[in-house]
């Protein structure tokens, strides 16, 4: 459901959503999916992704993640600034430092389940259950 914001401000509007309310009968809001579609379209770029990996356990300036993805900084703020518009990143003002970070738990736990679930699609054990003794590999993988 779409309720308009009434500060005085331009109108915003925000879709209610109950996805913690354990239903998953019947079909989503149109809205909604296209929320969803935008989030995923946000994620559907290698650069973003690791950018994203790379706030999980912490917020970084442009440069850090620039030297962290390899990438110039000048394409890491192009992608901070889309990763901002969907809001899957937030900054924090420092001085004359701007730090980056994951917008809310939310986001990180969807960034830590892409990340989780690409390493079940590998052979063997994934990396993420390698200290859990009861997981052990499938027969033939290896």
């Amino acid at each position: 459901m779409l309720t308009r914001r009434s500060d005085t401000g331009p109108r915003c509007y925000y879709l209610r959503m109950n996805a913690d309310s354990g239903e998953v009968e019947g079909r989503l809001p149109e809205e909604q999916a296209v929320l969803i579609v935008e989030v995923f379209r946000m994620l559907a770029d290698p650069t973003r992704i690791q950018i994203l990996w790379a706030l999980v356990s912490s917020e970084r300036s442009v440069n850090d993640l620039a030297d962290h993805v390899g990438k110039p900084a000048p394409s890491i703020s192009q992608h901070l600034a889309k990763l901002r518009m969907a809001r899957l990143v937030r900054t924090r003002r420092e001085g004359t430092s701007v730090f980056y970070r994951l917008e809310n738990d939310h986001v990180r736990q969807l960034v830590l389940d892409a990340v989780f679930n690409a390493e079940h699609a590998g052979p063997g054990v994934p990396g993420h259950h390698q200290q859990d003794r009861t997981v052990k590999p499938l027969p033939g993988s290896a």
